[in-house]
């Protein structure tokens, strides 16, 4: 049987401290396209007892495990060991946590020039807010992110934690560790990766800010072309209380919508862009698509170019035959799952797999860091 060749980034380690969020959204990522991730976890957290939990066990995928108790100095002996054999680190906690538990920067680089270590937060390592408290809703309220999100007239509407804790913060975090790692094979010199969830979110809205600045945005939520301001391009309800989507940007797709719909005359290219028709025209495209159910529009725009979908739920989108074909979700471990993202010509990413090997695991990591044997025993007794 031909052997499949192997991840992208198979031959790197990186060691991952438990934790929520966009620390262990890297981490998967980085695992899922064949880095050897280490994931150290603290005993009655995040640890013990979690990996095969649904709602959790897809962020904390294709890892080997170790619980240490880090108030433990010999504990923290065997981490120093375990990095020392690593190419990167990612770790998520509140600026100077690390560095109390002797596991900053300075120890761990002195240790180990090349490593890559990884920090993400939401504020950033530094500022005046660096100390607060916060979650994901609130650092992309102050990059100007959430206020840009919702309904004309409404309040701004959170989109669930993906800007900040996903997007802007573990997706952030894997390109800069993985620079950060380039960089040191060029240099043989590692360096520290801040993310942060405030600049990580207002990356995100490059574009955005720039039509700001060519005067094509306007201040006020729901009143511009990608935000549900204009009547071709939003979510429309059925007549059986389902959704569509329609992204009827360009001018022939535009006028395929009209055309469909059977409002060509009020469809008028050279008016496409005229915000003052704006809600007048949702309101005509709303009683449309609200007289006939969702199947009746996916039939009607089927085969035809306009940018058209239905909205689908957890339960819909997973028999879409468009999802089967391309194998989007994952269900072997049980529950439904993404598979991992990109894909490669030459390379392979890794199938979700779920540990439960925990001491197993950390007996065969703390040995190869080559920790004493009696630490062992100890450590993986306590």
């Amino acid at each position: 049987m031909t052997e499949k060749p192997a991840g992208p980034l198979a031959g790197l380690r990186i060691v991952e401290f438990a934790g929520i969020g966009p620390g262990p959204f890297c981490g998967m990522m980085l695992a899922d396209h064949g880095a050897d991730v280490i994931r150290i976890a603290r005993p009655l957290g995040v640890g013990r007892g979690l990996r095969l939990n649904p709602a959790t066990a897809p962020l904390q995928r294709s890892r080997s495990n170790i619980m240490l108790d880090l108030k433990d100095p010999d504990a923290i002996a065997a981490v120093r060991a375990i990095v020392k054999t690593a190419d990167g680190l990612i770790e998520g906690f509140r600026p100077g946590v690390m560095e109390r538990l002797g596991l900053g920067p300075e120890e761990l680089l002195a240790d180990n020039s090349r490593l890559v270590y990884g920090r993400v937060t939401g504020w950033g390592q530094d500022g005046p807010w660096a100390d607060n408290a916060g979650h994901d809703i609130n650092y992309i309220a102050i990059s100007g992110t959430l206020n840009a999100i919702g309904e004309r007239g409404g309040k701004p509407l959170a989109p669930l934690n993906l800007a900040g804790d996903y997007g802007g913060g573990g997706m952030l975090l894997a390109f800069g560790m993985l620079a950060g790692l380039l960089s040191a094979q060029r240099t043989g010199r590692g360096q520290v990766v801040d993310a942060s969830m405030v600049e990580g979110s207002a990356l995100l809205m490059t574009a955005i800010w720039g039509l700001r600045a060519a005067g094509t945005w306007g201040p006020e939520r729901g009143t511009n072309q990608f935000d549900g301001g204009a009547h071709y391009y939003d979510t429309y309800r059925t007549a059986d209380g389902k959704y569509i989507s329609l992204g009827a940007i360009e001018p022939q797709f535009y006028a395929a919508l009209g055309r469909i719909l059977g409002l060509e005359e009020d469809f008028a290219l050279e008016q496409q862009n005229d915000r003052a028709l704006w809600p007048a025209l949702k309101e005509k495209v709303a009683e449309k698509i609200a007289s006939h159910p969702r199947v009746h529009w996916d039939k009607a725009f089927e085969g035809i170019d306009v940018c058209y979908a239905p909205v689908l739920d957890f339960e819909e989108a997973l028999t879409h035959p468009h999802i089967l074909a391309r194998q989007v979700f994952n269900t072997d471990c049980g529950f439904a799952q993404p598979n991992p993202a990109p894909r490669y010509s030459q390379s392979e990413t890794v199938s979700p797999k779920i540990s439960e090997e925990g001491a197993k695991e950390g007996r065969s990591i703390l040995e190869e860091a080559g920790v004493d044997h009696a630490l062992i025993d100890r450590l993986m007794t306590d």
